[in-house]
């Protein structure tokens, strides 16, 4: 078993393609561990807002077969029916495959966004803080509390399988916080 985290967002019919992609990713993996969900402006792309969480497990699979199974969730969510620029109903992104570090399988291990988005930091540093980033010396809470980007990022309520996956104290910690977050408290 290799312990995995994944990246999972939507911007288009949000709260439905994000359920439907944590159904299927409980199929194919069994248990997870779900960070909260936060809503992000699109980075990379001329979109609309994104909502965003992690996902952790334990998986059995190989990293070229996890890979192509979560290309067949997103397409299954039609991520390659898509006619229309910046629309994404789903999409799934391995962050970390157990301590892997390089191109593996082509995947790049770990995945670049993590240092590089706040929308991946965050819900990864309140899932998994003391993991720590494979070729760094830096826990992920570490890498976030050191965090210094200027992207807009906050948390939204949301349910899967009648669950809060965002706690009620970190919604009341207010709107788009990224610009307070790290030193402040706020994750």
């Amino acid at each position: 078993m290799t312990r995995i985290y994944l990246g999972v967002g939507s911007n288009t019919e949000r709260e439905h393609h994000l359920r439907r992609g944590l159904d299927a990713l409980e199929q194919l993996l069994g248990p997870l561990q779900l960070s909260p969900v936060f809503e992000s402006d699109a980075v990379g792309i001329l979109g609309t807002r994104f909502y965003n969480l992690v996902v952790a497990a334990d998986c059995q699979l190989e990293l070229g077969d996890l890979n192509a199974a979560l290309k067949a969730i997103e397409a299954a969510c039609g991520r390659r029916e898509q006619s229309v620029a910046g629309r994404i109903t789903l999409d799934i992104d391995i962050l970390l495959y157990g301590d892997l570090l390089g191109r593996h399988e082509g995947v790049l291990l770990p995945r670049p966004e993590i240092v590089r988005n706040a929308f991946v930091l965050w819900p990864l540093a309140l899932l998994a803080p003391e993991v720590q980033l494979p070729g760094s010396e830096l826990s992920i809470a570490g890498l976030w509390n050191g965090w210094r980007g200027g992207q807009k990022v906050w948390p939204v309520a949301f349910e899967w399988h009648g669950q809060a996956l965002t706690p009620e104290l970190l919604l009341r910690q207010g709107l788009p916080a990224v610009d307070q977050a790290p030193g402040s408290g706020a994750a």
